[in-house]
């Protein structure tokens, strides 16, 4: 992991105004949240966040049964959130979460009614704009008991060149019987470095589906959340899309924890580079039985670039099933060789390919992301055939 100086970044004096209506926001910036899946038109979520650099721009609520605030008034309003403020991460876990825990920019924090289905998603935004911004966000999400949520949330950079840096803490809690799908759309700019930090806990009977997408350069980002199944037939399900361009480091992956009996986790990344490097790590721990887990890593390398696969299983208990595959490599020349037998070129046949590595059909997108994302990958293929 590279080494961050945070005195690189504007922590101080960059607050924005609230945007009452979001339409207004310039062409150039719906269009590059609009990479980030944020469609800021859109009328078919049930909630929408925004926060620009250290300013909530705007938060609302469209779903009596989902409650969306800016984490300040929530922490206000809730005596400090002592059930859930810095419960799951530690303040002094490196310089990163002590510097957002002593200067707070903002952030969301959600919670559902018990046995609420929340049929539209929740739209957030965290956005850079100001040349230099260092953004210190903490998410909270509270799914109550029996109640179902998907968050839709994009992280953007005002433009490709843009220099600037995002330091998020996210603290999930999915109570028994929940169900929280969480999709995060990244797009970064080229000299953006980012450090998420990221715990959740899963309660009996309760699922995390988390979804990531990053296929925009990035200057330096590492990730590594972590989540523990804590209740019997406690679910996690990690799905990643991930690619690197030529100046892109990126380290991520996933740790999940098995605390309780019939519990499952699993982890499935797809990466390429183009140029830039991804190490993809992964690690399962089976602490009681039954359980089961699964890691897969699967990586391209298309025109240079380095992938480093780090799948991980660790079983403390008698009868724990855990698994993992894990490859890195090229195309394979059969595979060009029989899709140009059915009448496509090299090109053609390359594109398909590499459009299926990078199906997110699985991860049960709104259409309009999918739609979207759809979009990227045909850029990248255009780009890999010049």
């Amino acid at each position: 992991m590279k080494k961050i100086d945070l005195n690189d970044f504007k922590f101080d004096g960059l607050e924005h105004a609230v945007i009452e209506d979001l339409s207004s926001i310039e062409t150039e910036e719906k269009e590059q949240l609009i990479m980030a899946g944020v469609d800021v038109d859109a009328k078919d979520v049930s909630a929408t966040f925004m926060q620009v650099d250290h300013s909530n721009v705007h938060c609302g609520s469209n779903d009596k049964d989902v409650e969306v605030m800016d984490i300040k008034k929530a922490l206000e309003k809730y005596d400090g959130l002592p059930d859930y403020f810095f419960k799951l991460i530690d303040k002094d876990k490196d310089e990163f979460t002590r510097n957002a825990a002593d200067n707070l920019h903002g952030g969301y924090f959600v919670r559902t009614k018990k046995g609420a289905k929340i049929e539209k998603p929740v739209q957030s935004c965290l956005f850079l704009k100001a040349e230099n911004s260092g953004q210190n966000i903490h998410n909270i999400v509270v799914v109550e008991e029996d109640s179902e949520l998907h968050i839709i949330t994009g992280c953007a950079a005002a433009h490709d060149k843009f220099s600037g840096g995002h330091f998020g803490l996210s603290e999930f809690y999915v109570k028994k019987g929940g169900k929280l799908t969480f999709t995060m759309v990244h797009n970064w700019g080229e000299n953006t470095v980012v450090r998420p930090r990221t715990v959740g806990v899963v309660e009996e009977g309760g699922s995390l589906i988390n979804n990531y997408v990053l296929m925009k350069r990035v200057k330096d980002l590492q990730s590594y959340p972590t989540i523990f199944l804590n209740g019997e037939g406690a679910v996690a399900r990690f799905n990643s899309v991930l690619v690197a361009p030529e100046g892109s480091h990126i380290d991520t992956g996933t740790r999940i924890i098995q605390n309780a009996p019939n519990t499952k986790a699993e982890t499935i990344s797809r990466t390429i580079t183009t140029g830039g490097t991804i190490i993809s790590r992964g690690h399962i721990q089976g602490n009681h039985v039954p359980a089961r887990g699964h890691i897969e890593c699967q990586g391209l390398i298309l025109g240079g670039g380095r992938i480093h696969a780090v799948p991980e299983l660790e079983g403390t208990v008698e009868g724990v099933e855990l698994s993992h595959e894990a490859a890195v490599g090229k195309i394979a020349q059969e595979e060009i060789e029989y899709l140009m037998a059915r009448g496509m070129d090299e090109d053609e046949a390359t594109s398909t390919i590499v459009r299926g590595f990078l199906n997110v059909d699985i991860m049960g997108l709104p259409a309009k992301l999918q739609k979207e994302i759809d979009k990227q990958i045909e850029e990248l293929d255009a780009n890999e055939s010049m």
